[in-house]
C-alpha cells in the first residue's frame, strides 16, 4: 500500500512538473514573439516601398513586391549625404579595438583582483564598485572635456577609449577566475613561471567562455552606444552607424522603408555575432567553470 501510495505521489510530482515546463515554455515564446516581431519588421520592411508601409498603417507584414532599391540606394558610393559605407567601417573599427582593448584589461584587473595579494586590495575592488553606481550620464561633461584637452574630439579614439575599465566586467571575470584553483598557480610559480607566463598561458585559456561572453557585451554596447558618438563627432564621415540613424531620420523623414534599410545594415552584424557565439554564453554566465577537474 506504501508503494503504491509512493508511486502515486511522484507520478503526481512528475505531472505538475510537466504541466510547469509546459506553461513556462508558453509564456518564454510569447516573450519571444513580442521581441522578434519588430525586429523582423523591420527587416521585411527594408525589402518594400513606402506606399506599401503606408498602406493599411504598415502592418502588412510580406511585401508585395521585393524590392532591394532602398539597399541600392543607401549603400550607394555616390551617397555622399549619408555616407553609410563610412559609419559602417568606423563602427567595426570603434567597436573592434575597444572590444580587444577594454578584453584585455578586464583580464588583467580581475586577475589581480582574483589571484594575486596586494594590500587593500578588496577595498580598492569595493570602492571602485561603489563608483560604478552613479549613473553613467553624469560622466558625460568631465569626459567631454577631457576629451577637448586631448584633442580627441572628432576622432575615432575618443569614442574607443573612455569605457575601457567597465567595473561590472571586471566583476564577472574575477569571479569566473575565482574557480581557478590557487594550487595550479602556485605550482606554476615554484616551477619558476612570471605573473605574465600564469596569466596568459593558464589563467587565460580556462577563462576563455567569460572572455568571450564579456567581450560580445563588449562589443554590442559599443556597437549599439548612440548619445556618446553623436556628442563627440561632429564630422559626418566619421559618425558611427548607430549614430548616423538620428542624421538618416532628418534626410528622410518619413521614408520608413530607408529609415528601416539602415537599421537593418546595423543589427546584421549583431545578428552573425549572436549566431558564432552563442555556445559561450552558457559557460559564460557560470560563475563557478573555472577549472575542470
Amino acid at each position: 500500500m506504501k508503494t503504491r501510495n509512493k508511486f502515486n505521489d511522484g507520478y503526481q510530482v512528475h505531472n505538475s512538473r510537466k504541466k510547469e515546463s509546459w506553461i513556462a515554455f508558453f509564456i518564454l515564446c510569447i516573450i519571444v514573439l513580442i521581441a522578434l516581431v519588430p525586429l523582423f519588421w523591420i527587416i521585411i520592411s527594408s525589402f518594400k516601398v513606402d506606399a506599401e508601409i503606408n498602406q493599411a498603417g504598415g502592418f502588412m507584414f510580406l511585401p508585395k513586391t521585393w524590392t532591394l532599391q532602398n539597399y541600392k540606394s543607401i549603400l550607394s558610393f555616390s551617397n555622399k549625404q549619408l555616407p553609410v559605407f563610412n559609419w559602417f567601417f568606423n563602427s567595426i573599427i570603434v567597436s573592434g579595438s575597444h572590444t580587444v582593448a577594454a578584453v584585455m584589461i578586464y583580464a588583467m584587473s580581475a586577475y589581480a583582483y582574483a589571484k594575486l595579494e596586494f594590500k587593500g586590495r578588496d577595498t580598492i575592488f569595493l570602492g571602485i564598485m561603489f563608483l560604478s553606481s552613479f549613473p553613467a550620464i553624469t560622466n558625460i561633461i568631465p569626459l567631454y572635456k577631457i576629451m577637448h584637452v586631448f584633442g580627441w574630439l572628432n576622432e575615432l579614439i575618443a569614442l574607443i577609449v573612455p569605457g575601457l575599465a567597465g567595473v561590472l566586467n571586471i566583476f564577472l571575470i574575477r569571479q569566473f577566475m575565482y574557480a581557478i584553483p590557487n594550487v595550479i598557480l602556485e605550482s606554476a610559480r615554484i616551477d619558476g613561471a612570471k605573473e605574465w607566463t600564469i596569466f596568459s598561458r593558464i589563467v587565460l585559456p580556462n577563462c576563455k567562455p567569460i572572455l568571450i561572453a564579456v567581450g560580445l557585451f563588449t562589443f554590442t554596447g559599443s556597437w549599439n552606444d548612440f548619445l556618446w558618438p553623436s556628442i563627440a563627432i561632429n564630422n559626418i564621415d566619421r559618425l558611427t552607424l548607430t549614430a548616423g540613424l538620428q542624421l538618416a531620420k532628418g534626410v528622410y523623414g518619413n521614408q520608413v522603408a530607408r529609415m528601416c534599410t539602415i537599421a537593418t545594415i546595423a543589427i546584421i552584424p549583431m545578428i552573425i555575432l549572436y549566431i558564432f557565439t552563442q555556445k559561450y554564453f552558457v559557460k559564460g554566465i557560470s560563475l563557478n567553470s573555472g577549472v575542470k577537474g
